[in-house]
Protein backbone atom coordinates (compact mmCIF):
# COMPACT_ATOMS: atom_id res chain seq x y z
CA UNK A 1 0.00 0.00 0.00
CA UNK A 2 1.40 3.81 -0.31
CA UNK A 3 2.96 5.16 2.26
CA UNK A 4 0.56 8.14 3.79
CA UNK A 5 1.50 11.23 3.14
CA UNK A 6 3.13 13.21 6.18
CA UNK A 7 0.87 16.01 7.42
CA UNK A 8 3.59 18.71 8.46
CA UNK A 9 1.52 21.37 9.92
CA UNK A 10 -2.29 22.72 10.10
CA UNK A 11 -3.25 25.88 11.20
CA UNK A 12 -7.26 26.02 11.83
CA UNK A 13 -8.44 28.72 9.88
CA UNK A 14 -9.57 30.06 13.17
CA UNK A 15 -5.81 30.50 14.02
CA UNK A 16 -4.47 31.96 10.90
CA UNK A 17 -2.37 35.13 11.34
CA UNK A 18 0.99 36.85 10.58
CA UNK A 19 3.88 35.03 11.58
CA UNK A 20 6.01 36.84 13.97
CA UNK A 21 9.82 37.35 12.31
CA UNK A 22 11.61 36.19 15.76
CA UNK A 23 10.16 32.90 14.80
CA UNK A 24 11.37 32.13 11.57
CA UNK A 25 13.77 29.59 11.11
CA UNK A 26 14.97 27.13 8.56
CA UNK A 27 12.75 24.79 9.79
CA UNK A 28 9.96 26.30 10.40
CA UNK A 29 9.77 28.19 6.62
CA UNK A 30 10.04 24.44 5.44
CA UNK A 31 6.69 23.63 7.63
CA UNK A 32 4.55 26.78 5.94
CA UNK A 33 5.77 24.89 2.79
CA UNK A 34 8.39 27.51 2.11
CA UNK A 35 11.35 25.32 0.50
CA UNK A 36 14.23 27.83 0.46
CA UNK A 37 17.62 27.61 2.01
CA UNK A 38 18.28 31.50 1.83
CA UNK A 39 17.02 32.96 5.31
CA UNK A 40 17.06 36.42 3.27
CA UNK A 41 14.48 34.85 0.79
CA UNK A 42 12.29 33.31 3.02
CA UNK A 43 12.05 36.57 5.15
CA UNK A 44 10.75 38.56 1.79
CA UNK A 45 8.35 35.55 1.39
CA UNK A 46 6.86 36.08 4.72
CA UNK A 47 6.78 39.42 4.46
CA UNK A 48 4.67 39.30 1.33
CA UNK A 49 2.25 36.48 2.91
CA UNK A 50 2.33 38.06 6.24
CA UNK A 51 0.39 41.21 3.77
CA UNK A 52 -1.42 39.17 1.75
CA UNK A 53 -1.75 35.70 2.95
CA UNK A 54 -1.06 33.01 0.55
CA UNK A 55 -3.86 33.19 -1.95
CA UNK A 56 -3.84 32.08 -5.07
CA UNK A 57 -3.06 34.01 -8.11
CA UNK A 58 -5.51 35.42 -9.97
CA UNK A 59 -5.56 37.39 -13.75
CA UNK A 60 -4.84 41.12 -13.94
CA UNK A 61 -7.49 43.58 -12.98
CA UNK A 62 -5.41 46.46 -12.85
CA UNK A 63 -4.08 48.64 -15.84
CA UNK A 64 -0.60 47.93 -17.26
CA UNK A 65 2.01 50.88 -16.06
CA UNK A 66 4.68 51.83 -14.82
CA UNK A 67 5.97 51.13 -11.20
CA UNK A 68 6.21 55.00 -10.13
CA UNK A 69 3.43 57.31 -11.35
CA UNK A 70 4.70 60.45 -13.70
CA UNK A 71 3.70 63.03 -11.37
CA UNK A 72 6.55 62.04 -8.85
CA UNK A 73 9.13 62.21 -11.60
CA UNK A 74 8.15 66.12 -13.00
CA UNK A 75 10.07 69.19 -12.25
CA UNK A 76 8.13 71.87 -12.48
CA UNK A 77 9.68 75.17 -13.77
CA UNK A 78 9.54 78.68 -11.82
CA UNK A 79 7.77 81.16 -13.26
CA UNK A 80 4.84 81.38 -15.95
CA UNK A 81 5.02 81.87 -19.18
CA UNK A 82 2.63 84.23 -20.90
CA UNK A 83 0.67 84.59 -24.05
CA UNK A 84 2.37 87.09 -26.33
CA UNK A 85 0.65 90.17 -27.20
CA UNK A 86 1.88 92.98 -30.00
CA UNK A 87 3.70 95.93 -28.65
CA UNK A 88 1.96 98.81 -28.03
CA UNK A 89 3.59 101.66 -29.37
CA UNK A 90 1.33 104.58 -29.56
CA UNK A 91 2.90 106.15 -26.42
CA UNK A 92 6.08 106.26 -28.08
CA UNK A 93 4.91 107.99 -31.27
CA UNK A 94 2.78 110.50 -29.55
CA UNK A 95 3.42 110.56 -26.43
CA UNK A 96 0.74 110.67 -23.55
CA UNK A 97 -0.89 113.68 -22.15
CA UNK A 98 -3.38 113.05 -19.18
CA UNK A 99 -5.67 115.80 -19.44
CA UNK A 100 -9.29 116.12 -18.27
CA UNK A 101 -11.17 113.62 -15.68
CA UNK A 102 -12.62 110.46 -16.44
CA UNK A 103 -16.53 111.94 -16.35
CA UNK A 104 -15.68 114.59 -19.33
CA UNK A 105 -17.40 114.04 -22.60
CA UNK A 106 -14.77 115.59 -24.54
CA UNK A 107 -11.57 117.52 -24.97
CA UNK A 108 -11.21 120.77 -26.95
CA UNK A 109 -8.38 122.26 -28.80
CA UNK A 110 -8.88 125.94 -29.67
CA UNK A 111 -7.56 126.65 -32.83
CA UNK A 112 -7.02 130.74 -33.92
CA UNK A 113 -5.83 131.75 -37.23
CA UNK A 114 -5.14 135.55 -37.60
CA UNK A 115 -6.85 137.39 -40.48
CA UNK A 116 -6.19 140.89 -42.56
CA UNK A 117 -2.84 141.61 -44.58
CA UNK A 118 -0.97 144.72 -44.06
CA UNK A 119 -1.47 146.82 -47.02
CA UNK A 120 0.68 150.29 -48.28
CA UNK A 121 0.17 153.58 -46.40
CA UNK A 122 -2.05 156.29 -47.48
CA UNK A 123 -3.06 159.28 -45.31
CA UNK A 124 -6.48 159.20 -46.28
CA UNK A 125 -6.94 155.36 -46.70
CA UNK A 126 -9.02 153.28 -44.54
CA UNK A 127 -7.15 151.48 -41.57
CA UNK A 128 -6.45 147.75 -42.62
CA UNK A 129 -7.60 145.97 -40.25
CA UNK A 130 -6.88 142.51 -38.73
CA UNK A 131 -8.95 140.28 -36.50
CA UNK A 132 -8.53 136.55 -35.56
CA UNK A 133 -10.80 133.76 -36.14
CA UNK A 134 -11.18 131.01 -33.22
CA UNK A 135 -12.21 127.54 -34.09
CA UNK A 136 -12.65 124.53 -31.51
CA UNK A 137 -11.70 121.16 -32.23
CA UNK A 138 -13.29 118.58 -30.44
CA UNK A 139 -12.59 114.81 -29.56
CA UNK A 140 -15.01 112.52 -27.54
CA UNK A 141 -14.19 110.60 -24.60
CA UNK A 142 -14.22 106.41 -25.17
CA UNK A 143 -14.22 104.93 -21.80
CA UNK A 144 -13.67 100.51 -21.28
CA UNK A 145 -14.12 98.53 -18.48
CA UNK A 146 -12.57 94.99 -17.56
CA UNK A 147 -13.37 93.51 -14.27
CA UNK A 148 -12.50 90.28 -12.00
CA UNK A 149 -14.58 87.76 -10.55
CA UNK A 150 -12.53 85.64 -8.00
CA UNK A 151 -14.27 82.41 -6.05
CA UNK A 152 -13.47 81.07 -2.72
CA UNK A 153 -12.77 77.34 -3.70
CA UNK A 154 -10.89 78.39 -7.12
CA UNK A 155 -8.96 80.70 -5.22
CA UNK A 156 -7.78 77.94 -3.00
CA UNK A 157 -6.84 75.38 -5.77
CA UNK A 158 -4.85 77.92 -8.00
CA UNK A 159 -2.47 78.60 -4.64
CA UNK A 160 -1.73 74.87 -4.42
CA UNK A 161 -0.32 75.06 -8.07
CA UNK A 162 1.59 78.76 -6.34
CA UNK A 163 -0.67 81.09 -8.71
CA UNK A 164 -2.34 84.47 -7.02
CA UNK A 165 -5.05 84.21 -8.91
CA UNK A 166 -6.31 87.63 -7.69
CA UNK A 167 -3.00 89.13 -8.77
CA UNK A 168 -2.95 87.29 -12.42
CA UNK A 169 -6.25 88.77 -13.32
CA UNK A 170 -6.24 92.25 -12.06
CA UNK A 171 -2.52 92.08 -14.10
CA UNK A 172 -4.51 91.01 -17.27
CA UNK A 173 -7.47 93.46 -16.41
CA UNK A 174 -4.54 96.17 -16.77
CA UNK A 175 -3.29 94.91 -19.66
CA UNK A 176 -7.09 94.48 -21.54
CA UNK A 177 -7.02 98.10 -20.81
CA UNK A 178 -3.68 99.38 -21.93
CA UNK A 179 -4.78 96.98 -25.36
CA UNK A 180 -8.36 98.58 -25.89
CA UNK A 181 -6.40 102.33 -25.93
CA UNK A 182 -3.62 101.88 -28.03
CA UNK A 183 -5.74 100.32 -30.94
CA UNK A 184 -7.92 103.65 -29.62
CA UNK A 185 -4.66 105.98 -30.10
CA UNK A 186 -4.20 104.18 -34.02
CA UNK A 187 -7.46 103.53 -35.35
CA UNK A 188 -10.09 105.88 -33.56
CA UNK A 189 -13.21 104.58 -32.12
CA UNK A 190 -16.63 104.70 -33.95
CA UNK A 191 -19.80 104.81 -32.13
CA UNK A 192 -21.73 106.87 -34.39
CA UNK A 193 -21.66 110.87 -34.68
CA UNK A 194 -18.85 110.65 -31.65
CA UNK A 195 -15.35 112.22 -32.74
CA UNK A 196 -12.67 109.77 -31.41
CA UNK A 197 -9.67 109.81 -34.59
CA UNK A 198 -6.74 107.68 -34.09
CA UNK A 199 -2.90 108.18 -35.41
CA UNK A 200 -4.28 106.37 -38.69
CA UNK A 201 -7.72 108.06 -38.92
CA UNK A 202 -7.80 111.64 -38.10
CA UNK A 203 -9.75 113.40 -40.41
CA UNK A 204 -7.13 116.37 -40.58
CA UNK A 205 -4.42 114.55 -41.87
CA UNK A 206 -2.92 114.80 -45.29
CA UNK A 207 -3.20 112.52 -48.04
CA UNK A 208 -0.88 109.16 -48.79
CA UNK A 209 2.29 110.08 -51.17
CA UNK A 210 2.98 106.55 -52.89
CA UNK A 211 7.05 106.22 -53.06
CA UNK A 212 8.33 105.71 -56.54
CA UNK A 213 9.15 102.49 -57.96
CA UNK A 214 12.96 101.57 -57.58
CA UNK A 215 14.95 99.53 -60.37
CA UNK A 216 12.90 96.33 -60.12
CA UNK A 217 9.95 97.83 -61.05
CA UNK A 218 8.81 97.36 -57.37
CA UNK A 219 8.03 99.94 -54.91
CA UNK A 220 8.97 97.76 -51.71
CA UNK A 221 12.19 98.33 -49.48
CA UNK A 222 12.23 94.59 -49.43
CA UNK A 223 13.53 95.07 -53.37
CA UNK A 224 14.88 98.87 -53.17
CA UNK A 225 18.54 99.29 -52.96
CA UNK A 226 20.27 101.74 -50.65
CA UNK A 227 20.16 104.90 -52.83
CA UNK A 228 16.70 104.22 -53.64
CA UNK A 229 15.26 103.49 -49.71
CA UNK A 230 17.36 106.77 -48.63
CA UNK A 231 15.40 108.73 -51.47
CA UNK A 232 12.52 107.71 -49.96
CA UNK A 233 13.31 108.73 -46.60
CA UNK A 234 14.81 112.06 -48.09
CA UNK A 235 11.54 112.93 -49.85
CA UNK A 236 9.64 112.54 -47.00
CA UNK A 237 12.26 115.12 -45.05
CA UNK A 238 12.08 117.41 -48.10
CA UNK A 239 8.04 117.22 -47.86
CA UNK A 240 7.90 118.27 -44.46
CA UNK A 241 10.33 121.26 -45.28
CA UNK A 242 8.45 122.80 -48.17
CA UNK A 243 5.02 122.24 -46.40
CA UNK A 244 5.74 124.20 -43.26
CA UNK A 245 7.47 127.05 -45.19
CA UNK A 246 11.10 126.34 -43.82
CA UNK A 247 9.69 126.16 -39.72
CA UNK A 248 10.66 122.81 -39.70
CA UNK A 249 14.52 122.60 -39.77
CA UNK A 250 15.48 119.34 -40.34
CA UNK A 251 18.91 120.18 -38.42
CA UNK A 252 17.34 121.66 -35.78
CA UNK A 253 13.57 120.41 -35.44
CA UNK A 254 13.10 116.74 -33.42
CA UNK A 255 11.36 114.47 -36.09
CA UNK A 256 10.11 111.05 -36.18
CA UNK A 257 10.10 108.40 -38.52
CA UNK A 258 7.48 105.86 -37.94
CA UNK A 259 7.95 102.88 -39.79
CA UNK A 260 5.82 99.70 -40.29
CA UNK A 261 7.38 96.62 -37.83
CA UNK A 262 7.65 94.60 -41.33
CA UNK A 263 10.24 97.00 -42.85
CA UNK A 264 12.15 98.86 -40.08
CA UNK A 265 14.80 96.35 -40.66
CA UNK A 266 15.52 97.23 -44.46
CA UNK A 267 17.67 100.50 -42.49
CA UNK A 268 20.26 97.70 -42.81
CA UNK A 269 20.52 97.47 -46.34
CA UNK A 270 23.90 98.51 -46.87
CA UNK A 271 25.36 100.68 -49.68
CA UNK A 272 28.42 99.87 -52.12
CA UNK A 273 30.40 101.65 -49.55
CA UNK A 274 29.27 99.64 -46.58
CA UNK A 275 27.35 102.11 -45.49
CA UNK A 276 23.98 101.13 -43.79
CA UNK A 277 20.69 103.84 -44.40
CA UNK A 278 20.80 103.70 -40.22
CA UNK A 279 23.75 104.81 -40.50
CA UNK A 280 23.01 107.51 -43.41
CA UNK A 281 20.02 108.67 -41.24
CA UNK A 282 22.11 109.37 -38.23
CA UNK A 283 25.06 111.40 -40.23
CA UNK A 284 23.21 112.90 -42.14
CA UNK A 285 19.80 113.87 -40.16
CA UNK A 286 20.87 113.43 -36.19
CA UNK A 287 17.51 115.02 -35.19
CA UNK A 288 15.47 112.25 -36.43
CA UNK A 289 14.43 109.30 -34.10
CA UNK A 290 13.31 106.26 -35.87
CA UNK A 291 10.48 103.90 -34.13
CA UNK A 292 7.92 101.02 -35.57
CA UNK A 293 4.46 100.24 -35.00
CA UNK A 294 2.91 97.07 -36.35
CA UNK A 295 -0.41 99.06 -36.84
CA UNK A 296 1.41 100.11 -39.73
CA UNK A 297 1.89 97.27 -41.28
CA UNK A 298 -0.84 97.04 -44.24
CA UNK A 299 -2.28 99.78 -43.11
CA UNK A 300 -3.28 101.32 -46.41
CA UNK A 301 -5.50 99.18 -48.10
CA UNK A 302 -2.84 96.44 -48.01
CA UNK A 303 -0.78 98.78 -48.28
CA UNK A 304 2.84 99.49 -45.83
CA UNK A 305 2.85 103.08 -45.05
CA UNK A 306 5.20 105.21 -42.96
CA UNK A 307 4.94 108.58 -41.10
CA UNK A 308 7.41 111.21 -41.00
CA UNK A 309 6.56 114.16 -38.81
CA UNK A 310 7.64 117.25 -36.28
CA UNK A 311 7.61 116.17 -32.41
CA UNK A 312 7.10 119.71 -31.69
CA UNK A 313 7.59 123.00 -33.99
CA UNK A 314 8.33 126.60 -32.49
CA UNK A 315 6.11 129.31 -33.60
CA UNK A 316 3.75 131.73 -31.61
CA UNK A 317 1.19 129.36 -30.28
CA UNK A 318 0.68 128.80 -26.73
CA UNK A 319 -0.26 125.04 -26.60
CA UNK A 320 3.24 123.66 -26.40
CA UNK A 321 3.64 123.48 -29.82
CA UNK A 322 3.12 119.07 -30.72
CA UNK A 323 2.04 117.93 -33.47
CA UNK A 324 0.30 114.63 -31.98
CA UNK A 325 -2.03 114.78 -28.85
CA UNK A 326 -3.09 111.63 -27.04
CA UNK A 327 -5.42 112.26 -24.60
CA UNK A 328 -5.58 109.87 -21.47
CA UNK A 329 -7.87 111.55 -18.97
CA UNK A 330 -7.26 108.37 -16.81
CA UNK A 331 -5.48 105.25 -17.58
CA UNK A 332 -6.59 103.08 -14.92
CA UNK A 333 -9.26 103.48 -12.45
CA UNK A 334 -10.82 101.46 -9.37
CA UNK A 335 -14.53 101.70 -10.07
CA UNK A 336 -14.94 99.31 -7.13
CA UNK A 337 -14.57 96.31 -5.02
CA UNK A 338 -17.47 93.87 -3.99
CA UNK A 339 -16.84 91.30 -1.34
CA UNK A 340 -19.37 88.87 -1.69
CA UNK A 341 -20.33 85.18 0.05
CA UNK A 342 -18.37 82.85 -1.93
CA UNK A 343 -15.42 85.50 -3.10
CA UNK A 344 -15.17 88.94 -4.21
CA UNK A 345 -15.30 90.84 -7.33
CA UNK A 346 -13.36 93.96 -8.98
CA UNK A 347 -13.72 96.11 -11.42
CA UNK A 348 -11.26 98.66 -13.49
CA UNK A 349 -11.89 101.21 -16.17
CA UNK A 350 -9.72 103.86 -18.46
CA UNK A 351 -10.81 106.78 -20.46
CA UNK A 352 -9.03 108.26 -23.93
CA UNK A 353 -9.77 110.42 -26.67
CA UNK A 354 -7.93 108.64 -28.86
CA UNK A 355 -5.42 110.72 -30.82
CA UNK A 356 -5.57 114.18 -32.53
CA UNK A 357 -3.14 115.86 -35.15
CA UNK A 358 -2.86 119.77 -34.39
CA UNK A 359 -0.31 120.24 -37.17
CA UNK A 360 -1.01 118.26 -40.25
CA UNK A 361 1.40 120.46 -42.18
CA UNK A 362 4.03 119.08 -39.75
CA UNK A 363 2.88 115.18 -40.97
CA UNK A 364 4.10 113.42 -44.22
CA UNK A 365 2.59 110.37 -45.11
CA UNK A 366 3.98 107.76 -47.49
CA UNK A 367 2.42 104.68 -48.74
CA UNK A 368 3.64 101.33 -50.61
CA UNK A 369 6.90 100.68 -49.41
Amino acid sequence: MPQASIEHLHIPARNVRPLPQKMVNYETAKKLGIGVRNMGVAMDMIDIYKRYGADALQTSVTTPNIATPVQFLQNWLPGQVYVMTAARKADDLMGISTIGSYEDEEIVQPVLENIGYAVPYGDYTNVALADVNQTYEARTLVRFEQGLRVGALEEMRSSRVMLNLASTRRQSCGLALEISRNLVAFNGYNSGSDKTYGFLSDPNLPAYISVPNGASGSPLWSSKTFLEITADIRASIVGLRTTSKGVIDPSRTPITLALPTAVIDYLSVVSDYGISVWEWLKESYPKVRVQDAVQLDAANGGANVFYTYADEVSDFSTDGGRVWLQVVPTKFLVLGVAKMAKGFEEDYANATAGAMCKRPWAVYRATGI
